[in-house]
């Protein structure tokens, strides 16, 4: 863990009412240049940071957030403008008067467990996931990393953001570098059992995201703990133009590369992640693409075998085989709302 105060972007001194429409119902998605630029990421850090302060000072705040810390954690994908649109974003955070914890180069889903683990009042990942080159954006969470949506706080963050009435904080908040990855990694590592693994050779399509150094410090990982496992990478590298490719295996052309890879190697499982590895998807040992709505009920009987009789909570389109999966390993059915900030809810009222 290292400080740094070198922040290469800097604000306007005054702040004209603006509007924003890069706001959308989960996150802020928006053109470079058109919609989405340094001066709106600055605003947003400020706005979100300053809303969050708030409700952390409170006289009537909830216990749950006075064992938080007064910061944010920040990190962004390999696309070429998300850096600038971060160091926007912590000099406003930073402004109003919040500690920011910059992680570096991370995953959506990095973000989200740095949130919880490091006790923080927020999250952002500047990213646009599988989006165009020309676009980018920013997915927010708050406390215990959970999701903001329009009618949840996104909203107010855009009003404040678009109004420009920023409090001025006395002190400036301070930054702190942590991209040591090693809390991340320990914890992923708790989902696997390597006992029962079977010997494996895998295919990993990184994408040229932000996926490919995970993967390695997972792999060396799991090689050191004696799991027997070969892995052939595939367009690992990180590299913001994306010569192979926006890495979104939803889209068919895509996914060709990761089967002929699967079929050459003669490997045993193809995974491939889009830009941000909030996403991974699946090719059988055939190549075949394995449709989502399989594997949800594949991670139903993996976490029932581990947790007995526990509660899957899961998206009303995808119950091909998930509520028999669930009914046959005597687990709890729970239907959910289709997008992921209800499921995530449903997730903590369902204990």
């Amino acid at each position: 863990m290292s400080n740094s105060a070198t922040i290469g972007y800097h604000p306007a001194t005054e702040f004209t009412p603006i509007i924003i429409n890069s706001f959308k119902a989960y996150d802020i998605r928006g053109e470079l240049g058109v919609n989405l630029d340094e001066d709106i990421a600055y605003r947003i850090g400020r706005a979100f940071a300053q809303i969050l302060f708030q409700r952390y000072h409170a006289a009537g705040a909830k216990a749950e957030l006075k064992n938080l810390k007064p910061a944010v954690v920040i990190g962004s994908d390999i696309r070429h403008s998300s850096e600038q649109l971060k160091q926007a974003a912590i000099r406003g955070m930073l402004d109003a008067g919040v500690d920011v914890i910059d992680l570096g180069m991370t995953g959506t889903e990095e973000v989200y467990f740095a949130t919880s683990h490091y006790q923080a009042l927020g999250g952002i990942e500047v990213t646009a996931s599988h989006n165009p080159i020309n676009y980018n954006g920013l997915k927010l969470v708050k406390e215990y990393s959970k999701p903001i949506s329009a009618d949840d706080g996104l909203a107010e963050i855009q009003a404040l953001a678009e109004s420009g009435q920023f409090t001025t904080d006395s002190s400036s908040g301070k930054l702190t570098l942590l991209t040591d990855k090693s809390a991340y990694i320990n914890h992923v590592m708790t989902f696997v059992d390597i006992d029962k693994l079977k010997p494996l050779k895998l295919v990993i399509n990184s994408g040229n995201g932000s996926a490919g150094p995970v993967v390695d410090l997972l792999i060396d990982k799991l090689l050191q703990a004696g799991a027997p496992i070969e892995v052939i990478k595939l367009h690992h590298t990180p590299d913001g133009s994306f010569p192979n490719g926006i890495p979104n295996p939803m889209i068919e052309a895509n996914r060709v590369a990761t089967q002929q890879a699967v079929l050459e190697g003669k490997a045993n499982l193809g995974i491939a992640f889009d830009g941000d590895f909030d996403r991974c998807f699946l090719f059988d040992e055939q190549g075949n693409f394995i449709d989502g709505s399989y594997i949800v009920g594949m991670l139903a009987q993996a976490f029932l075998n581990k947790y007995p009789s526990e509660s899957i909570v899961y998206d009303p389109r995808v119950i091909y085989n998930t509520e028999a999966v669930i009914a046959e390993h005597n687990g709890k059915a729970v239907i959910s709302k289709s997008g992921h900030s209800f499921i995530k809810q449903v997730m903590r009222d369902s204990g």
